[in-house]
């Protein structure tokens, strides 16, 4: 769940000469711009651009990695210091980071753009992003989702017919419906969108969806919805229930393999699907978003910062199959 924000204004930003910026008092500043050390806070997603380089949506705002060298871009440029939360990549190369009161910025490869409430987004809390195919970005935020075409924000709530006011999840599937996982629906916290109206797409087996975290489409076709119920499979035809415990994140590599953020005795940890059994790589940990790399590592974000696994390797039951990229960093 999301912290609270209880914004104050402070009377330094760390960029000599600028004017003050409002910080959320869950920002963790860092003490060089530019370092060998990488984030050691709560990171929430992680990606590698279409130029090789790794970004991290943290507590300490978004990061960047370029093999050498980490670079806090929130205090580099001046950015407002609110913590990330979610980011992605669109068709045209530019990177988008939402943060939890702060709005979202978007970075075109020389600046960053902030784009608020003031601008017409629905909320300056962004959960997830996503790109539909006519190249509009959708941000899920904590009243509704806004659709931006590049020029303007277009807002649907549950007054338009979604499921629950809380967007945690945005997809569009191949046949073009957007699918939506939200939180504090109350019929259902899964909806569809056609282009030109709502419905909720119900649990028929069971329990309804509830506090719905991640929702992708797999190379087969299949809709794979996680939440507080569990995770389920949709085939198009008939759901069928995989897990019935907690899942946060689900990702799917290139092999298509399945991914997940688990419900574990102790937290949520990084399982990997093998056919139906759940295998856990990680002990229990706080694991948040999931991703790849062009090497076919998986990195996913922790409560500590950014690991990896390497697929290829081992599986080790004392866990050291598992690298903590933090430390690593820092012995070289």
């Amino acid at each position: 769940d999301l912290p609270k924000n209880n914004n104050s204004e402070i009377n330094a930003t760390g960029v000599p000469g600028m004017e003050p910026i409002v910080e959320d008092p869950y920002f963790v500043v860092t003490k060089d711009i530019v370092s060998e050390y990488g984030p050691n806070s709560i990171t929430r997603n992680v990606l590698q651009d279409r130029k090789g380089v790794f970004w991290f949506a943290t507590w300490q705002g978004i990061m960047s990695y370029d093999g050498k060298h980490f670079t806090n871009h929130t205090l580099k440029n001046g950015l407002r210091r609110f913590h990330t939360f979610s980011a992605l990549e669109d068709s045209s190369g530019n990177l988008w980071f939402g943060s939890i009161g702060g709005g979202v910025y978007k970075y075109n490869g020389r600046t960053f753009t902030n784009y608020t409430t003031e601008d017409g987004l629905s909320n300056n809390d962004v959960l997830c992003m996503a790109e539909d195919n006519h190249g509009n970005i959708w941000f899920g935020t904590d009243d509704g989702t806004s659709r931006y075409n590049g020029k303007s924000f277009t807002t649907f709530t549950t007054l338009d017919g979604m499921g629950g006011h809380s967007v945690n999840s945005i997809i569009q599937d191949k046949n073009g419906i957007l699918w939506f996982g939200t939180r504090y629906g109350v019929v259902s916290d899964v909806s569809q969108y056609d282009g030109k109206s709502f419905k909720l797409f119900s649990n028929t087996i069971g329990t309804p969806f509830s506090n719905v975290r991640s929702i992708i489409e797999d190379k087969e076709g299949n809709i794979w919805i996680g939440g507080q119920t569990g995770l389920f499979r949709y085939n198009g035809k008939s759901l069928s229930t995989v897990s019935t415990k907690f899942i946060g994140y689900i990702f799917e590599d290139k092999a298509g393999t399945i991914w997940l953020s688990h419900g574990a005795e102790k937290g949520m940890a990084l399982s990997r699907l093998d056919g139906k059994e759940m295998k856990r790589i990680t002990a229990d940990d706080q694991v948040f978003g999931i991703n790849t790399d062009t090497a076919g590592n998986i990195w996913f974000g922790t409560m500590y910062g950014p690991k990896l696994f390497d697929p290829s390797v081992t599986l080790k039951s004392d866990g050291s199959s598992i690298t903590d990229f933090l430390e690593d960093a820092q012995k070289q």
